[in-house]
């Protein structure tokens, strides 16, 4: 009766969300654990990932509180350890953690500023992705989800090496489904527009910059990160079964502005 609805469900799964104590992240680790899933809550603070875990058991959901700086190795491999070690298995897991630490123009960025946006936003996404797929695979597969951004589609002024570590990772992103697939293990990239989240807070405080920006958008606005969750639980669910090393955009038309 209910056989395309029950594809969306991801009960009985577990998902593991970087930088989810607030954002983008926060908002998927929610919608992922109203739709069943068990959800780690991962950030590199523990108090700000408990205080979201407790958030959603308030409401009865499944989660707990991992801390983890992706930039550091030996932490990614403690993530996955604690999840196994409370769960059991690995389903999902959603690369979102990342870093934009200056807003200029490229001639004014150094190896220093390249070297530790690729480590967070790329390097650390590879090295996840490796240590979470052997679990997948034991389990008969699983869901990588990136989130990239349209800017690693379409640079934008003063973003350029954020730009170029997200063009990075949406082709980690097709090269993992490509050598993956037969392990049934899929991967797909999410590419935001402009959310209003603290990350992107230098662009749409800055009125000019922002007036300017949704004056293009077929939209007229920008989004919340609400609006992110639904597209990353329909690719973490079997509703999306035949998606694998696929870009989707949810930029309000940035890319056709």
């Amino acid at each position: 009766m209910d056989r395309i609805k029950q594809q969306f469900e991801l009960k009985g799964k577990v998902a593991i969300i970087t930088g989810s104590s607030k954002g983008i992240g926060e908002s998927i680790a929610r919608g992922m654990a109203e739709l069943g899933a068990s959800v780690v809550v991962s950030s590199r603070n523990q108090e700000a990932v408990e205080g979201v875990a407790e958030s959603f058991k308030k409401d009865g959901l499944e989660a707990v509180g991992i801390s983890c700086h992706v930039g550091d190795s030996d932490q990614l491999k403690n993530l996955v350890d604690k999840t196994i070690e409370k769960y059991g298995r690995i389903d999902i897991l959603v690369n979102n953690a990342a870093i934009n630490p200056t807003f200029a123009p490229l001639l004014q960025a150094n190896a220093e500023l390249f070297d530790k946006v690729m480590n967070v936003n790329v390097r650390a996404c590879m090295l996840l992705g490796n240590l979470c797929q052997p679990h997948m695979e034991k389990n008969g597969g699983g869901s990588i989800i990136n989130i990239a951004s349209v800017e690693g589609l379409k640079p934008s002024y003063g973003l350029g090496v954020y730009s170029v570590s997200k063009a990075a990772l949406i082709m980690l992103t097709q090269t993992q489904a490509k050598e993956w697939g037969s392990a049934k293990v899929r991967s797909n990239a999410i590419c935001p527009g402009l959310i209003q989240t603290k990350f992107s807070s230098a662009l749409w405080k800055n009125e000019a910059i922002l007036k300017e920006f949704i004056t293009h958008l077929p939209s007229g606005r920008m989004a919340q990160p609400d609006e992110m969750a639904g597209l990353a639980c329909f690719l973490a669910s079997d509703a999306s079964s035949y998606c694998t090393g696929g870009v989707y955009n949810a930029d309000g038309g940035h890319m056709v502005a």
